[in-house]
C-alpha cells in the first residue's frame, strides 16, 4: 500500500492499494485510513515492550539460546563424524594397489559420496546457523529491560521527532499488512515482528451506514439493555463511550444517534410507568401533561408554556421522563378560571 493524503485540506492520511487500477485500470482496491490504525500499531508496539513483557521475552531468549547451544553441539558432532567418514574413505582409496582397478574404482566411488554427504551436511548446518534464534549479550538483554522502562516516555516527548518514532517501528517491526474486506466493519492488521513472530489484530473502521457495524448485535443488546435500565438517549450514550462503543463515523455516541438507531429498532423509550400510555394522574398524586390540561380545560401544549412561565410547577426524573405536575385545588380553579376569560376575549375580538 501507498501513502496518500485527503480531505480539503489534503491534511488526511490514507493507506491506498492501487494495484487493481495500476493493472486493468479498474477502482481501487482498498483505501483504509491511516490515522486509526497507526494508533492502533503505535499501542500494540509500545504494549509489546512493556518491562515484564520484554522479562518474559528475554527468559525466552535465553531458553531458545540453550537450546540452540544443545544443537550446535549436535551439529559439531554430525559434522566432525561425516568429515571422519569422508577421511578415512579417502585413505582406504589412497591404500588400495592401483593395480587393482576395479576395487580402486569401487573405493573411488565411495569416497566422492562421503564428501558428497560432507557437503549436504555443511549446507544444512549454514541453513540452520542463518535461522538460529537471536543471540543476546549481557549488555544486550540490560538495554532491553531499561528500554522498556524508557520507551513511552522517550515515544511520547515533544523532542521525539516523527522520523525518530518511525525508526524505533522499524527496529521492532517488519511489515504490517491491512485488509478492511476480511473482517465486517474493521481493517484486519497482521504484524510480522523483526523476530519472525506474527500476530493479528484490528481496529474498528468509520463506516457509512450501520449496516456495516462489526459487532452491531451486540451494541443493539446494550442500547436496550441501558433503555430498559430507565435511561435516556444522552444518559445511554455516555454509558457507550465509557464502554469503548465508537459510532459508525468513528466519532462518539451522542444522544441523537442513540434517538435514531432505537427509532431503527423500534425500542420505545421506557418512562416511569413502562411502555404503557402516561395516566392522567401518577401515583403520588401529582398530574401528567394530558391530566393537567384536562383538569384545567386547556390544551396539553398550553401546559408547556405555563410551566416554562412558572404558573405551575413539575419535575422531571430525567430529561425526557414524562412530567409530574404538582396542582392544587385552589390553582385548578384559578387556572380554569383564567383559560375561561381568555377564550371569551378571543371570542369577543373576533
Amino acid at each position: 500500500m501507498s501513502l496518500r493524503y485527503s480531505g480539503p485540506a489534503g491534511n488526511y492520511p490514507v493507506y491506498t492499494c492501487r494495484a487493481d487500477r495500476g493493472h486493468d485500470g479498474g477502482p481501487l482496491c482498498q483505501e483504509v485510513r491511516a490515522l486509526p490504525v497507526d494508533a492502533r500499531v503505535e499501542s500494540i508496539l509500545l504494549e509489546a515492550l512493556t518491562p515484564d513483557r520484554i522479562a518474559i521475552a528475554v527468559a525466552a531468549l535465553g531458553q531458545m539460546e540453550e537450546e540452540a547451544r544443545q544443537l550446535e553441539r549436535q551439529w559439531a558432532l554430525r559434522r566432525e563424524r561425516a568429515r571422519y567418514e569422508a577421511e578415512r574413505a579417502r585413505r582406504q582409496y589412497d591404500a588400495v594397489e592401483p593395480e587393482n582397478r576395479l576395487v580402486a574404482r569401487s573405493l573411488e566411488r565411495g569416497w566422492e559420496e562421503k564428501l558428497r554427504a560432507a557437503e549436504t551436511i555443511e549446507q544444512d548446518y549454514e541453513r540452520w546457523r542463518s535461522d538460529e534464534p537471536l543471540v543476546l549479550s549481557a549488555a544486550d538483554r540490560d538495554g532491553l529491560l531499561a528500554l522498556g522502562e524508557n520507551l513511552p516516555g522517550i515515544w511520547h516527548a515533544p523532542s521525539t521527532t516523527a522520523a525518530e518514532r518511525k525508526s524505533i517501528l522499524r527496529l521492532i517491526i517488519c511489515e504490517v499488512v491491512l485488509d478492511q474486506k476480511r473482517l465486517q466493519g474493521q481493517v484486519w492488521i497482521k504484524i510480522l515482528w523483526q523476530t519472525g513472530a506474527t500476530s493479528e489484530h484490528s481496529v474498528q473502521r468509520r463506516v457509512h451506514t450501520y449496516g456495516d457495524y462489526f459487532n452491531i448485535d451486540t451494541l443493539r443488546t446494550r442500547v436496550t439493555e441501558l433503555n430498559a435500565a430507565g435511561k435516556m438517549d444522552k444518559e445511554i450514550a455516555s454509558a457507550l463511550n465509557a464502554e469503548g462503543f465508537i459510532a459508525a463515523q468513528n466519532c462518539a455516541f451522542k444522544g441523537d444517534n442513540v434517538w435514531l438507531l432505537r427509532r431503527r429498532w423500534g425500542i420505545p423509550t421506557v418512562k416511569i410507568n413502562g411502555t404503557s400510555p402516561n395516566p392522567f394522574r401518577w401515583p403520588d398524586g401529582t398530574y401528567s401533561v394530558q391530566g393537567a390540561a384536562a383538569a384545567l380545560g386547556i390544551m396539553p401544549q398550553t401546559i408547556f408554556k405555563y410551566l416554562a412561565r412558572g404558573l405551575i410547577q413539575g419535575r422531571q426524573l430525567v430529561k425526557g421522563q414524562p412530567w409530574q405536575i404538582e396542582l392544587t385545588g385552589d390553582q385548578i380553579d384559578i387556572l380554569r378560571a383564567r383559560a375561561q376569560r381568555n377564550r371569551r376575549s378571543r371570542k369577543q375580538a373576533s
